[in-house]
């Protein structure tokens, strides 16, 4: 069976139409590239970028770590096809996903997960030398503040001392003075008593 070149020509005029249709549905934006990448293994992290093949619009990041804790900061930043978003830093050894979600530019919504691992934190050396030093002035306190307690404790008995001593000199005067003053009282009695029965 010929095929004449009218039926040709018709042919190709309806291949490019439907090539042409398609292309526009087949070149939605995705994205390019991302820091970390996917599946990537970091010591720290500052930030994440996200960087699409076109221009979008409201960008939206969050970073989970373990536990689903969350350690973005802030709202993300576009600068045409890129996304950055800050990271409240350290993040302790785990594993994290970037989830993000765009609006394209053909106002498409663009979503996905990106995971990464954090290994190799320096978080936990900074630590145990502040706490020992912490401990250390703690206890450089107290033996500072030992001796001044123990000097101010000793002058006190001193003079408890000094007054008990003090107290017992008073109270023999007054009991001799006591004794002195009965046996005169004694005496003056006897010497009534006796000029009476003279009389």
């Amino acid at each position: 069976m010929k095929r004449t070149p009218l039926a040709a020509l018709t042919a190709i005029i309806a291949a490019l139409l439907v090539s042409g249709t398609a292309a526009p549905a087949l070149a939605h934006d995705a994205l390019k590239s991302s820091s970390p990448a996917k599946g990537a293994e970091v010591e720290s992290l500052d930030e994440v970028t996200l960087e699409f093949t076109a221009n979008v619009r409201m960008p939206f990041v969050i970073v989970r770590g373990p536990g689903d804790a969350e350690h973005q900061s802030g709202k993300p930043e576009l600068d045409g096809k890129v996304v950055t978003q800050a990271v409240e830093g350290p993040l302790p050894d785990g594993k994290y996903t970037i989830a993000y979600r765009v609006v394209s530019s053909d106002g498409h919504p663009i979503e996905g997960e990106i995971p990464f691992r954090v290994e190799g934190a320096e978080t936990p050396s900074p630590s145990p030398s502040q706490t020992s030093s912490d401990a250390a002035s703690a206890a450089a306190a107290p033996a500072t503040s030992g001796p001044p307690a123990t000097a101010s404790s000793s002058p006190p008995a001193a003079t408890i001392e000094a007054d008990e001593a003090a107290a017992e000199g008073v109270t023999f005067p007054v009991w001799l003075i006591v004794v002195v003053g009965a046996l005169i009282g004694i005496g003056i009695g006897f010497l009534l008593s006796a000029r009476r029965g003279k009389s």
